[in-house]
């Protein structure tokens, strides 16, 4: 797939119609719902509140990093995901939506959420 085209595919994707996925993603693995929230508050800067806020609306990834007071030190995630390195995505819509993708899957792979949740 091209990147164009996994761009425009995130810019119209809803975090309402992804979320789903990564609740039973880390719940599968004994994590919990709590802790998801833990990282994606970590990640984007939003509340309980906005977090359910932005499921309710169905908002766009595009609407919701747009909104995101993205954490300063999200530059600090690195890795593979989905066969990408996050630290080369120049798009950054695509790279913010991996940065969660991964964040997500340390969180299912069983990482401490101290590890997950970096500071430089």
């Amino acid at each position: 797939m091209n990147s164009a085209h996994q761009h425009e595919r995130f810019r119209q994707m809803t975090f309402a119609s992804v979320y789903p996925h990564y609740l039973a993603k880390v719940q599968k693995k004994g994590r919990t719902k709590a802790e998801l929230h833990q990282v994606i508050a970590w990640l984007t800067g939003f509340s309980e509140e906005e977090i359910h806020e932005h499921l309710e609306n169905h908002s766009t990834f595009e609407d919701f990093f747009a909104h995101a007071r993205l954490n300063p030190d999200a530059r600090l995630i690195s890795g593979v995901i989905c066969g990408y390195r996050v630290e080369e995505i120049e798009n950054p819509l695509t790279q913010q939506v991996r940065y969660l993708d991964k964040l997500v899957d340390e969180l299912a792979r069983g990482r401490k959420l101290e590890k997950i949740l970096r500071s430089a």
